[in-house]
């Protein structure tokens, strides 16, 4: 690896729609750069998919860490990681997001002295029950340059005593990529392939606190059945939590609609085209935001409270879902509120710009 090169790294789904606007920016500033991909999400659905979707170049290397436990995973990504830093020494290590690839990558670079970039900086659930919290303090407090998608986080990184010479509020990557390809959304073409009706509700579920405890499981079930009483419900069924859900008789109500999960641009379709979206995933509230799609948040709390005070987002409980469905689709899409600060489409360029002056 060249001495001035980028290492970007990256494993999740949740990531590469928000490196592929910086990677491509850089490239126009002409900054080397290299892409280690983790295999965090190891199936061509969860990940491989994106990379042609998304026109990123292919990664110069793949972990292939595959699933496991929160310490076996992160123990791997870090193993493989160090194996190539020192052999390979960056200039810059660019991580994106909360995932256990992102927190391996700035560990493993902070006490090798190579810099971190952290994509998404300061965003706070302050609630360390979950995993990605815990991902997402450790990495901000090791970077030396903290990208920041919205004025919040800078609150909260200057609470936490982060040099405010270290932050950046450059706006959102993700949603580069979102306005980068509307014109490439098919809500006609999605819906017709899964056969479904004008309207009808898109579900992501995937947390801890809502599918890794069979009696959550069997509550959460419930009230998607409650959900699904009122229109067709569409379920891209991540695999963590599957066999949960699936036991607790996810399957049984005849409007469930569980599919595998999709790839970007047929995903987003399926988003924009929905009349409701149920989820407990931090990006699907960006895009629903953006798409001015009305979305309820199955959480007790969200790192992106912008996408309530901006959006159309809420939160709610397994237990007030279904009125929640019911008073949304009585009511309609409203107006979307003003597009929040800097979600515009350059994000990518004002991150570039500040890595190019950086090196």
């Amino acid at each position: 690896m060249p001495a001035d090169a980028v290492l970007h790294v990256a494993g999740a789904r949740p990531n590469f729609p928000k490196a592929a606007p910086v990677i491509r920016a850089l490239d126009r500033h002409g900054v080397r750069q290299r892409l280690v991909h983790t295999g965090q999400h190891y199936d061509d659905r969860m990940s491989e998919v994106f990379f042609r979707q998304l026109r990123l170049p292919e990664p110069d290397l793949n972990l292939g860490v595959g699933s496991g436990s929160h310490a076996s995973q992160t123990a791997a990504v870090m193993t493989g990681l160090e194996e190539l830093m020192i052999a390979d020494r960056p200039a810059l290590t660019v991580v994106y997001g909360d995932v256990n690839s992102a927190l391996a990558a700035a560990l493993v670079a902070a006490k090798l002295g190579i810099p971190v970039a952290h994509v998404e900086a300061g965003l706070r659930s302050f609630d360390r029950s979950m995993p990605e919290e815990i991902n997402r303090v450790v990495v901000d407090h090791v970077s030396d340059l903290l990208f920041a998608t919205s004025p919040e986080a800078l609150a909260h990184l200057e609470t936490e005593g982060i040099a405010a010479e270290k932050v950046h509020l450059v706006g959102n990557p993700m949603i580069d990529t979102l306005l980068a390809n509307l014109d490439r959304f098919d809500v006609a073409g999605i819906r017709a392939a899964l056969a479904l009706p004008e309207r009808y509700v898109v579900a992501t579920l995937h947390r801890p606190g809502n599918v890794d405890d069979a009696a959550d499981a069997v509550d959460l079930v419930k009230a998607m059945h409650s959900v699904a009483d009122h229109l067709p419900v569409v379920l891209p069924l991540h695999p963590r939590g599957r066999r949960h859900l699936e036991n607790a008789g996810l399957l049984s109500h005849r409007a469930m609609r569980v599919i595998e999960p999709l790839g970007y641009l047929e995903f987003v379709s399926l988003v924009r085209g929905a009349a409701v979206v149920v989820t407990d995933s931090g990006g699907v509230q960006e895009e629903t935001t953006m798409l001015g799609v009305p979305c309820l948040t199955l959480r007790p709390n969200t790192e992106r409270p912008i996408t309530i005070t901006h959006g159309t987002n809420r939160l709610v409980t397994r237990s007030t879902l279904a009125e929640a469905v019911a008073s949304t689709l009585a009511t309609g899409r409203l107006a979307v509120r003003a597009t929040p600060p800097l979600w515009d489409g350059a994000a990518g360029e004002r991150i570039a710009r500040i890595i190019a002056a950086t090196l």
